[in-house]
């Protein structure tokens, strides 16, 4: 049996389920821009993959690279996960997200680089010998940075902590 006024199936006593109340824009863009960072890490670690197969990649072995694919895919999948969890207002995936991808996300983006240029190289040099595919490396990896900013800032705006507020108040 449902409810004629909401269509919510019911059962003695009560909804069956809760409607999923709908987020704020600034929780539904924070979400599009963490998935949008998900997917830029997923043509990256595409992206290596195929610079591996083409013998680009000195060093690197099939296993090695399998691994890495394999965690990337673990870790996305999860982020995923909590992304939705963080749409529904739940204040721990917030804080999950906040942490996991704003401090440990952000630093594994940027240490490699960072440590790169520390040991001398220069970046104009890589570019130039490195061509198209290094200058599509690096522009993925600031589109997936940058979404991951533009995520964590948008998370704690005022409307989303009203947003997360009411949602731990609603599930006791």
């Amino acid at each position: 049996m449902s409810d004629l006024v909401t269509g919510v199936p019911r059962v003695a006593g009560g909804p069956l389920f809760a409607p999923v109340r709908r987020p704020p824009a600034v929780v539904r863009t924070a979400a599009a821009a963490l998935v949008v960072a998900v997917a830029a890490g997923a043509v990256e670690a595409l992206g290596m993959a195929v610079a591996w197969g083409l013998g680009e990649v000195p060093g690197l072995s099939g296993g090695s690279l399998a691994a890495g694919l394999g965690m990337r895919a673990v870790i996305y999948t999860v982020v995923l996960l909590v992304v939705a969890q963080f749409w529904r207002g739940r204040n721990w995936a917030r804080l999950t997200l906040a942490v996991g991808l704003g401090v440990v996300g952000l630093l594994s983006l940027v240490m490699e680089p960072i440590s790169w240029l520390a040991e001398g190289n220069s970046l104009a040099d890589a570019l130039g010998e490195g061509g198209l595919a290094l200058a599509l490396t690096i522009a993925i990896r600031a589109l997936h940075v940058g979404a991951v900013l533009v995520g964590l800032v948008l998370m704690f705006r005022p409307e989303a902590n009203r947003y997360f507020r009411a949602g731990t108040r609603g599930r006791g």
